[in-house]
């Protein structure tokens, strides 16, 4: 199997699990993602959070609203400019991110414990393994002049 079909296989894999540890999830994935990038970073604005998410801003203001209507991110505006609208995460938001990441690891648990002593090892060490895989910028063309 060359590198390529294997990274797919890989990819596909991923993409798989992903979406079946998701079924279950009561909150939409791009409102966790927000919750999840204010609790790690801290304060954001709405176009940072864009940014972050690869969203237009016009999205990801109406993600917003909707935190800000269940009372998970609280707005404010940014010290030096007035203009920007800064989001901070509730304690309701944490809860709420806490309880849905809980959810989600508690169903991985239990398929885990169906697995043999073998798979077992080969799943202890797939997190560590997968935080060395950091995907490769798309190799660009040479545009050496002579």
């Amino acid at each position: 199997m060359s590198d390529l079909d294997l990274a797919e296989e890989l990819r596909a894999a991923i993409g798989d699990f992903v979406r079946r540890a998701r079924v279950h999830d009561e909150m939409p994935p791009g409102q966790a993602a927000v919750l999840g990038h204010l609790a790690r970073s801290g304060p954001l604005s709405i176009a940072d959070l864009a940014r972050l998410e690869q969203v237009k801003h016009q999205s990801m203001a109406r993600t917003v609203g909707l935190l800000a209507d269940q009372a998970l991110v609280a707005l404010g505006r940014h010290d030096a400019d007035r203009r920007q609208v800064m989001l901070t995460l509730t304690t309701a938001g944490a809860d709420a991110l806490a309880s849905a990441r809980l959810a989600r690891a508690a169903g991985i648990a239990r398929a885990i414990r169906d697995l043999d002593d073998d798979e077992l090892e080969v799943i202890r060490r797939i997190p560590e393994v997968l935080r060395k895989l950091q995907p490769a910028e798309p190799e660009r063309a040479s545009t050496t002049r002579s």
